[in-house]
């Protein structure tokens, strides 16, 4: 998916605009709620899910578009965040003992067609808190390209695509091991 770009005329209805915004507002409270089997069936099979920091680049790189390397944290499909739920629920995934408590937050969504039907790009600014133990706080910022489609089974949403880039050009927290 390449940077999305406002563009007036591809932007969807209230009504579609709400429905698709309740869709992503109902899967993040499945992830603060450790629902990770429900989130997982909101996925569709052929899903991309990617994770990045965002580059330093100098103001005269930017505007001839140069982009140094980006550091890659996820590069995942369905399976590998089945095997990656699959060890959470062990208990044995020590950096989740005791769990992380998370409160997801995702605003400033603009949701514009795509080239396919029933298929729709959502760009939002994202925030995940997450706490553990008595001290231990971190805050992830960024923002997220999604891709969410009708099933046409259920006639509910499924996400095919998310890319998040963090604002984070280093990371100093202890670990990675909540889901995004």
């Amino acid at each position: 998916m390449k940077e999305l770009i406002v563009n007036q005329e591809k932007r969807v209805s209230s009504e579609l605009h709400y429905e698709i915004s309740q869709f992503l507002y109902y899967e993040i409270a499945l992830l603060d709620e450790w629902k990770f089997r429900d989130w997982l069936e909101l996925l569709s099979e052929d899903l991309s899910y990617t994770m990045r920091t965002i580059v330093n680049a100098q103001t005269r790189d930017r505007r001839k578009s140069i982009q140094p390397p980006t550091t890659w944290l996820f590069n995942d499909n369905k399976f590998q965040l089945e095997r990656r739920i699959a060890r959470l629920e062990t208990g044995m995934a020590w950096a989740e003992e005791p769990p992380s408590r998370t409160r997801h937050l995702l605003t400033n969504l603009v949701i514009t067609e795509t080239d396919s039907p029933d298929q729709f790009y959502v760009q939002s600014n994202y925030l995940l808190y997450r706490s553990q133990k008595e001290r231990d706080e971190a805050f992830y910022v960024g923002k997220r390209l999604d891709c969410v489609r009708r099933n046409p089974k259920t006639d509910s949403w499924l996400i095919c695509k998310r890319e998040i880039t963090l604002d984070q050009a280093v990371l100093t927290f202890h670990n990675l091991s909540v889901l995004f």
